[in-house]
C-alpha cells in the first residue's frame, strides 16, 4: 500500500505492507486532512518517525468487534492504555503510556490502511459528507474550550489567528451567543468568517476593548503577547497552540491582572459530529486544495504556503 512517511531524510511517499488485523480495527482511508502539526513534525517536532496524519475519515475493513466492519468512521487520536491511574481517573488523553496517531509512537492515517483501537472510533452520520467529517478532530479541539471555560452570551471573545484551528474556534464560540472577534493579518482569512463574527486586522487589534476571553491560535510569540495585552483583568487566556521561544512567556501580567491561563488540546468527538450533522458548523469553505496520496509531498508543500488552510488527501 502507499503511505506518506516521515523518515530521517524527511517525508516521502513509500510502498509499505498493509497492517495485519490484530486487536485493533483496520481502517481504509477515504479522506485525510493535513494539519499544522503534520508540518511541525516534518520540521523535527516530537522527533516522530513513521506514517504521518491524524485527521481522517475511513471505512472499517476488519475489527475485533464485527459490528464496526463496513462503517464509516472518524477516530480519536490518543490511544490510551486504559489501565493506569490517569486512565482510571477518566483522563485518557493524558495517559503517560499513550500513543498518538501519526504523532507519537503510532503510524498515522496518511496510508491506504491503518489501525486504531475500536474504543477510539466514532461512526459518521449518514448526512455528513467525508469532506466535512474530516474536520471532526480539529472541530473537537475547538469544542474543548467550552469543556474548560464557561462562556456567557454576554462575554466579549477574541480569537487570535484565523488559520485552520482559529476559524473553527471562532465558529464554535459564536454558538454561545458571545460577541466573537477574529483577528488575522490575512484579509482573505478574515473574509472566510461567517456572518455574526467580527473581523479585525492584526495591525488594528490594539484598538480592541479588553476581552473576557482571548483564544490564541497563532503559535507565535507576538500572538501570545497580543493575547496577554487584550484580555481584561480577571479574564481568561486559552492557549490552543504552543510557543517555543522562551522569552515569549511573560507571566508577570498574568499574576498582576489575575488572568486564568488555560492550556487546551484534544476535545470531544460526539458533539463535533452533532454540529456537522445539524449544519450548525460548516467547515468545507476552509478547504484549500485536494491531492492524491501519491502526491503527498505536493500536499504538504501546499499546506505550508501562506494563505493555505485545509489541504485534503485521498488514496
Amino acid at each position: 500500500m502507499q503511505a506518506l512517511v516521515l523518515g530521517a531524510e524527511g517525508p516521502a511517499v513509500e510502498e509499505r505492507e498493509p497492517p495485519r488485523p490484530d486487536d485493533e480495527a483496520v481502517i481504509r482511508l477515504s479522506v485525510g486532512g493535513v494539519c499544522a502539526t503534520d508540518l511541525e513534525l516534518c520540521r523535527g517536532y516530537m522527533g516522530f518517525r513513521g506514517v504521518l496524519g491524524h485527521e481522517f475519515v475511513g471505512v472499517v475493513e476488519a475489527s475485533p468487534d464485527p459490528r464496526w466492519i463496513g462503517r464509516r468512521v472518524v477516530g480519536e487520536i490518543n490511544a490510551a492504555c486504559g489501565r493506569c491511574a490517569t486512565c482510571r481517573a477518566g483522563r485518557p488523553t493524558h495517559c503517560p503510556r499513550r500513543t498518538v496517531l501519526g504523532i507519537q509512537g503510532r503510524d498515522g492515517a496518511f496510508a491506504e490502511r491503518f489501525t486504531l483501537p475500536v474504543r477510539n472510533l466514532h461512526a459518521v452520520p449518514d448526512g455528513v459528507m467525508d469532506e466535512a467529517a474530516v474536520f471532526v478532530e480539529p472541530l473537537a479541539a475547538a469544542l474543548r474550550i467550552l469543556d474548560q471555560v464557561h462562556v456567557r452570551p454576554t462575554d466579549r471573545v477574541v480569537v487570535l489567528g484565523l488559520g485552520r484551528l482559529g476559524q473553527l474556534c471562532a465558529r464554535v464560540l459564536a454558538l454561545t451567543g458571545a460577541q466573537v472577534t477574529g483577528v488575522a493579518r490575512s484579509a482573505a482569512k478574515r473574509a472566510l468568517l461567517p456572518a455574526g463574527i467580527d473581523a479585525v486586522a492584526a495591525n488594528d487589534a490594539d484598538g480592541l476593548p479588553p476581552a473576557d476571553l482571548v483564544v490564541d491560535t497563532t503559535g507565535a510569540a507576538s500572538g501570545l503577547a497580543l493575547a496577554t495585552a487584550r484580555v481584561r483583568p480577571g479574564g481568561t487566556l486559552v492557549l490552543k497552540t504552543t510557543v517555543h521561544e522562551a522569552e515569549a512567556v511573560q507571566p508577570t501580567g498574568w499574576v498582576i491582572d489575575e488572568i486564568t491561563v488555560v492550556g487546551s488540546r484534544c476535545g470531544p468527538f460526539a458533539p463535533a459530529l452533532r454540529l456537522l450533522a445539524s449544519g450548525a458548523v460548516d467547515p468545507t469553505p476552509l478547504i484549500t486544495a485536494r491531492y492524491a496520496l501519491a502526491d503527498g509531498l505536493d500536499a504538504l508543500e501546499r499546506a505550508g504556503e501562506p494563505g493555505s488552510l485545509k489541504v485534503l488527501l485521498r488514496p
